[in-house]
């Protein structure tokens, strides 16, 4: 393995040898990361680098090719400090480059500690308790790998199938991990080791997503990966009730306004749409107010309000009225604020009070 260490080396000082020379002051500095910082590598392993450049120039510096004697691939690949910035506030878990790649050349002490403080806001981030934020950012990754499930699920061909299955897969591990606000730190290869560590996830999420890798019929992949989003979708679910333990209750200010806007857009609309016998109207209008009860919900606390439940495409006149009761249970959570719904008699009055006549 030293044949391999020096090999290594010879690479990092062409990388900062052709710095000098067709980039002078463009090279920041150079990580080593992958394997050869991890301590998993073989003969076959390339080696994985942190290079960081400061302009454009740097991009000359990157180069991707086979070494016949080994017959390994290697891909040198810069990036820049904007995209490290990126890296430090964890929006996905691929930050094993920024927080552990081992650093074997430095420009200079600014360019040293400018990598210490990102690597601590990185680290801020991950040590602080879990939170709504936090979630929404896991919950980012989720909803991304429904779209490959969604790809998935809507095709017959067996090569797309497989194609939005493993886009799920990706994106269901991204998810789990930054539900638990944790990075991979060892890749692909020991991916399974790090999810099993993780406390929020489902029980056997490695044998799901095995599953799918081990399906060969299409109704087999597509049965694997909807039983992966399930299990996985679940675990969110849980990890959001215990979240809403720790939501302030609602008062006056989260509230204010809340009932008259649901009033407005929506309580007309669905009479007309009983009326009317218009279904589309009645739909699409619980929908919207679903979802506003929805952000309602995650935001503060308060009682769960289903309007989808009252929902009859045969009798849109039962709808109306059932949305008319969601709205009046949901006139307690103004009751025990002590909040009143603002009336006005007519628009006259509104005006003179709006105005402060």
């Amino acid at each position: 393995m030293t044949d391999l260490k020096e090999r290594n080396q010879k690479i990092i000082d062409a990388v900062i040898r052709k710095a000098n020379r067709v980039c002078p002051g463009s090279l920041s500095l150079i990580g080593i990361n992958g394997s050869f910082m991890t301590g998993d590598y073989c003969e076959k392993s390339d080696l994985d680098l942190l290079i960081v450049i400061r302009d454009d120039r740097g991009w000359q510096l990157g180069c991707a090719f086979i070494q016949d004697d080994l017959q390994v691939g290697h891909d040198i690949y810069c990036t820049t400090w904007e995209r490290l910035q990126c890296d430090a506030g964890y929006e996905h878990p691929n930050i094993s480059k920024l927080m552990d790649a081992e650093i074997v050349y430095c420009a200079g002490e600014k360019e040293k500690e400018k990598l210490e403080q990102l690597r601590k806001t990185a680290k801020d981030i991950l040590d602080a308790p879990f939170s709504e934020q936090d979630y929404a950012k896991a919950y980012n990754q989720l909803k991304e790998a429904e779209h490959g499930y969604t790809a998935a699920m809507i095709s017959e061909n067996r090569s797309d199938v497989l194609n939005g299955a493993g886009r799920a897969i990706y994106y269901i591990e991204n998810a789990i991990a930054m539900l638990n606000k944790q990075y991979f730190h060892y890749g692909v290869k020991r991916a399974y080791e790090e999810l099993q560590a993780m406390r929020n996830r489902p029980e056997n999420l490695c044998e799901l997503i095995e599953s799918v890798i081990l399906a060969s019929s299409v109704p087999a992949i597509k049965e694997g990966v909807s039983n992966l989003m399930r299990e996985t979708t679940a675990v969110f679910h849980q990890v959001k009730e215990s979240l809403a333990m720790q939501k302030k209750t609602a008062g006056k200010e989260e509230l204010m306004g809340t009932y008259e806007e649901m009033y407005s857009n929506w309580q007309n609309k669905m009479h007309a749409a009983a009326e009317t016998g218009n279904r589309h109207l009645s739909f699409m209008s619980l929908i919207s107010a679903n979802a506003m009860f929805a952000e309602l919900e995650g935001e503060v606390k308060i009682d769960r309000y289903d309007v989808l439940e009252g929902y009859d495409p045969q009798d849109l006149h039962t709808t109306a009225m059932a949305y008319d009761r969601v709205l009046k249970e949901y006139l307690k959570e103004y009751q025990k604020t002590g909040l009143a719904v603002n009336h006005y008699p007519d628009i006259d009055a509104f005006v003179q009070d709006f105005i402060g006549i």
